[in-house]
C-alpha cells in the first residue's frame, strides 16, 4: 500500500493564487492608498469608483484590488485583457454596457496590461467612458503617460502602486505559513531570518515571494509531518537570479538608472553593459531609445547638438527593425553618449524657466510681441512697435519679449563644454549687442 506523501492532497493552483487577497483587510501594502482614510479606500469602501489606472510593477496588488473593487461594487463587473481581446472584443462588452446603462445599471470594466492596447483599441472605450457608458479601471506596468492615448489618460485618475517593503512581504510570507489557504495546516518550520531572506530576494513583488517560499517549502527536508526548511535550500532556491529580469518590475527602474548614470559618468563599457543587460532579459529596445533620447538634450544638449540627432534616429532604427538587430543601434547611440561632452544646461534652464512660469501664470504677454489679426487688436496696440529681426542688419533688435517683472532673468546658462562654447560666445556677443543700443 503507497503511503500518501506530504503534498499528495494539496491542490495544483500556486500558493501566489490561493493566497489572493479577498478584502482590503487581507490587502499587503500600499499604505499610501489604502490606509484608514486614504482617498482610494474611501472610493472602494464607498463604492463611488470613477475611472482610473493603477500603474505599478509586478507583483503589487493591481489585479487584486481591481477584484476587491468587484467584490464589493453593485455595479456589474467585467473583467477584459488587452492580451487577448482586439476591436471585435471591445466593441461586444460596449454594447452590453450601453444596453445596462439604459436600464440604470453601471459598469465597471477592467482592462489588465491596458499598455498593450494599440492607439484605435484604445480610442475604442473614449466614447463610452465619456458619456459614462463604463467605467474604466486598467492596469499598467508601464509608464501610462507613454503608453496609453492622452485623451483616454484625461478622464482617468492615475494610482501610482509602490513596490513592495521587505516588512510588508515579510508580514505576507508569515501569515502564508499560518492561513489555511496556503501552509496552514501544514507543520513547516522555518526561521524567521530566512523568511526576511526570501522577501528581500522578491524585490517589492509579493507574487515572486509567495513563489520563493512556496518553491523552498516544497523542496524542504521532511521529517514525519513536519517539513523543515534549511539555510541551504533558501540559498539553493534564491542563489542564482536570473538574468531576465522582468522587464517591468523594480530592477526594470534601476537597470534604466544603471545605463542613465554610466552614460553621464562617460563610462561607454558600463553603459553597454546595462544596455546589454537590458535587453538580453527582454526590454523594449524603444523604451530604451525614448530614454536616450531624453538624455541627449538633458545631459548634452548644445555641447553636441548631434547627439539628439543620433538618438532620434537610433530610435527610428528600433521602430524599424526591432530585436535582435537593432541591438548595435542602440549601442552606437549608448557609447555616442556616453563620449560626448556634457552640459545640463537645457534641464537647469528649463526648471528655472518652469518655476518662474509657474510664480507669473497670470502675467500678460508683451503688447509688442503678441499677433493683431484683427482690426480691435490693432487697435488695442496689439503688435505695435514690432521689430522684425529679419529687417536689420545685424538680425537683431532690443526689443522686450520677457513680462515687465522678469526682464534681465537669465534661464540659460552656457557651460565651458564641447561646442556650447560657441554658444556662449554667440549668447555672449548678443547680450553686449543689445546693452549698447
Amino acid at each position: 500500500m503507497n503511503q500518501p506523501t506530504f503534498f499528495e492532497d494539496r491542490t495544483a493552483v500556486p500558493l501566489a493564487s490561493r493566497l489572493r487577497p479577498q478584502s482590503l483587510e487581507e490587502f499587503c501594502g500600499q499604505k499610501h492608498l489604502l490606509g484608514d482614510g486614504k482617498v482610494l479606500r474611501k472610493l472602494i469602501e464607498g463604492d463611488k469608483i470613477g475611472s482610473m489606472i493603477f500603474w505599478g510593477p509586478p507583483g503589487v496588488g493591481k489585479t487584486t484590488l481591481a477584484r476587491i473593487i468587484a467584490n464589493r461594487t453593485q455595479a456589474k463587473f467585467i473583467d477584459f485583457s488587452a492580451v487577448t481581446s482586439g476591436i471585435k472584443e471591445i466593441k461586444q462588452v460596449m454594447a452590453e454596457a450601453e444596453n445596462n446603462r439604459r436600464f440604470g445599471e453601471k459598469t465597471i470594466l477592467f482592462v489588465d496590461e491596458i499598455h498593450r492596447f494599440n492607439k484605435a483599441q484604445q480610442d475604442a472605450f473614449l466614447p463610452f467612458v465619456e458619456k459614462g457608458s463604463i467605467i474604466l479601471i486598467g492596469a499598467t506596468t508601464e509608464n501610462p503617460s507613454f503608453e496609453v492615448n492622452g485623451a483616454l489618460l484625461s478622464r482617468c485618475k492615475v494610482f501610482v502602486l509602490q513596490a513592495l517593503s521587505v516588512a510588508d512581504l515579510t508580514e505576507l510570507l508569515s501569515r502564508a505559513l499560518t492561513d489555511p489557504r496556503g501552509f496552514g495546516e501544514e507543520k513547516v518550520d522555518i526561521d524567521r531570518s530566512l523568511i526576511e531572506t526570501i522577501a528581500a530576494f522578491a524585490n517589492g513583488d509579493a507574487r515572486s515571494a509567495l513563489s520563493t517560499l512556496e518553491m523552498v517549502v516544497l523542496n524542504g527536508d521532511i521529517d514525519g509531518d513536519t517539513v523543515h526548511v534549511t539555510a541551504e535550500t533558501v540559498e539553493n532556491c534564491t542563489s542564482k537570479k536570473s538574468l531576465l529580469y522582468d522587464k517591468n518590475g523594480e530592477e526594470h527602474y534601476n537597470l534604466i538608472s544603471a545605463l542613465h548614470k554610466s552614460m553621464r559618468n562617460s563610462d561607454p563599457d558600463a553603459a553597454v553593459y546595462w544596455l546589454a543587460r537590458m535587453l538580453e532579459a527582454g526590454e523594449d529596445p524603444l523604451y530604451i531609445a525614448r530614454r536616450v533620447t531624453r538624455f541627449a538634450s538633458e545631459d548634452i544638449g548644445l555641447a553636441d547638438p548631434r547627439a539628439i540627432e543620433l538618438a532620434v534616429a537610433a530610435y527610428q532604427a528600433c521602430h524599424f527593425i526591432g530585436m535582435p538587430e537593432c541591438s548595435v543601434h542602440l549601442t552606437q547611440a549608448v557609447v555616442y553618449m556616453s563620449l560626448a561632452p556634457k552640459s545640463n544646461a537645457m534641464d537647469v534652464a528649463y526648471m528655472l524657466a518652469k518655476k518662474d512660469a509657474l510664480g507669473t501664470l497670470a502675467e500678460p504677454v508683451p503688447l509688442v510681441i503678441r499677433n493683431a489679426p484683427t482690426k480691435l487688436m490693432k487697435e488695442l496696440d496689439y503688435g505695435k512697435g514690432y521689430q522684425y529681426a529679419h529687417d536689420y542688419a545685424d538680425k537683431l533688435t532690443s526689443m522686450q519679449c520677457l513680462p515687465d517683472n522678469l526682464v534681465g532673468t537669465e534661464y540659460y546658462k552656457p557651460t565651458e563644454e564641447g561646442l556650447e562654447t560657441r554658444f556662449k560666445e554667440r549668447l555672449k556677443q548678443i547680450k553686449e549687442w543689445k546693452k549698447r543700443h
